[in-house]
């Protein structure tokens, strides 16, 4: 027995090992135009698995045995909860329908030109043991955008709307690929508000920092994670519940807190989402040598390059199949030059979204395998297939995304300053939603005397569904839940500024 545990324990000890070189090297490549935490990750697990190919005599290339269960249960949670609880709240919401209509519109037409494209070719390649099913799933497998290692790439900071758009495609993909699109999206909704609700008005009435600061920081992290169990409970979408969950604690929640504590949960969820988008990439970089699946497709490795050179092109076509229309639409509806998607943000948007990572592996083996094992030889080609746009899309068109973005998007630093909103929230400035060059003149300028279109507007009240919440909000729900402004000054409570923490 002592045997068994102490040999689980080493290959554990192994994989710690290498996060924490993972860390060492992103950091020392941190200046480094071309490269990201994703890919660092990505190309050390390759390393690692080579290593351990030679070690075994070819017979295994990972430490820990992939599970779905690992990943959607333990990893994603933290890194989408923490996607909403950084968001820029304002940006989002006044431009929600712009972001749904990538997110879920657009991810319904690259589903459905994936699907019917893999139809069609690959039963003129006779490849056996798939179904109807199969290819609805490959469709939805390969129509999702890997938003961790996009939003790794890209600075939300300078581009939010693209950022926004990734992490709402990734949540629409479950609800397409469940059915019952409105069901969904408004229990899952309702399900993730409630809970961060819920937890704002316990901490607010509670006051837990009046004894311990470790109380209402531990409730924070937990009612987090019950919003995700409870979505998953439910046969809810457990991704867009903690997505909303997140937003409204950072909107709520969090102002309720002392000061230590509104550190320490912004520095924890940032953390421990981050640890977990290295956990996910090393871990993938190691899986694709597994040998067992390469076996099954030994006998016909031109079909798997074909199979492989195939789905890469449908995903290109695929989401060159909304982005452009959807932008055209979307363009129509703005009143504003400043508001619309320019050709360059267009392109950005298209090929950004390129990217296929954990989220595709975990759907593949999901469809394909039968507890990361098969033996068909359909299934393999499918998974090694896979496994081969997930790295080709993720160095190839990661390494090239962020030069991109610097090319197409010039980013304007102290634009972020004059337009912040919510200046104590925990991303305490915002940008404008696509910098335009043009527009970007105009901020920047302080010799013209005269206020461009931009700033007349935003001075302006405009009578917006945002507006009308904020009314709504301010004189209904701070008042209930707290937030920032809104809560009553107790001794040793958030609003108690005179409290030495340290003393």
């Amino acid at each position: 027995m002592l045997s068994s545990d102490h040999s689980s324990v080493v290959p554990i000890n192994l994989f710690v090992a290498l996060l924490c070189a993972c860390i060492v090297i992103g950091h020392l490549l941190e200046e480094q135009r071309w490269m990201n935490e994703s890919i660092t990750a990505l190309a050390v697990g390759l390393c690692t698995g080579v290593v351990i190919l030679l070690t075994t005599g070819g017979k295994s290339s990972h430490l820990l045995v992939f599970s779905e269960d690992l990943f959607f249960i333990y990893l994603l949670p933290p890194i989408i909860f923490n996607a909403g609880f950084q968001v820029k709240k304002k940006q989002f919401f006044r431009n929600f329908m712009t972001i749904m209509l990538f997110g879920a519109v657009g991810t319904l037409i690259s589903t459905a030109t994936i699907s019917i494209g893999a139809t069609h070719f690959f039963k003129k390649m006779n490849i056996s043991s798939l179904r109807v099913g199969d290819y609805l799933a490959i469709g939805a497998i390969f129509s999702a955008t890997d938003s961790v290692c996009t939003l790794q790439v890209l600075n939300q900071d300078e581009t939010p709307l693209l950022a926004l758009t990734y992490r709402t495609s990734t949540q629409a993909l479950q609800l397409n690929f469940s059915g019952n699109f409105l069901y969904l999206f408004i229990s899952s909704t309702i399900l993730g508000v409630v809970t961060g609700l819920l937890s704002a008005y316990i901490i607010k009435k509670l006051y837990f920092g009046r004894h311990s600061t470790d109380r209402e920081v531990a409730l924070m992290i937990l009612m987090a994670y019950l919003s995700y169990m409870l979505a998953e409970l439910f046969y809810l979408s457990a991704i867009l519940t903690v997505f909303f969950c997140g937003i409204v604690m950072s909107h709520y929640t969090w102002h309720n807190v002392t000061e230590s504590s509104r550190i320490t949960t912004k520095h924890a969820f940032a953390t421990w989402s981050f640890v977990a988008e290295i956990f996910i990439f090393l871990y993938v970089g190691m899986d694709a040598l597994d040998i067992e699946k390469w076996k099954v497709v030994s006998d016909s490795p031109g079909t798997s390059i074909m199979v492989s050179s195939i789905l890469l092109g449908l995903v290109l076509v695929g989401r060159a199949a909304f982005v452009f229309p959807l932008s055209f639409l979307s363009n129509l509806t703005k009143k504003f030059p400043y508001e619309k998607i320019g050709i360059k943000q267009q392109v950005t948007i298209w090929w950004a979204g390129l990217m296929r990572g954990a989220v595709s592996m975990a759907l593949a083996y999901n469809q394909f395998t039968r507890s990361g094992h098969t033996h068909l030889h359909g299934n393999a080609i499918m998974i090694t297939s896979t496994i081969t746009v997930v790295l080709f899309s993720t160095v190839v068109f990661g390494l090239m995304t962020k030069p991109l973005v610097r090319i197409l998007l010039p980013s304007q630093k102290h634009t972020a300053s004059m337009l912040s909103s919510e200046p104590s929230s925990p991303k305490s400035f915002a940008v404008p939603l696509l910098i335009r060059q043009d527009s970007e003149d105009d901020q920047a300028s302080n010799d013209v005397p005269h206020r461009t279109s931009l700033r007349m507007f935003l001075s302006t009240p405009s009578h917006t569904v945002h507006h009308y919440w904020r009314k709504f909000d301010n004189s209904f729900m701070r008042p209930v839940f707290g937030g920032r402004g809104f809560v009553p000054f107790v001794p040793c409570s958030p609003t108690d500024q005179t409290v030495q923490q340290w003393q």
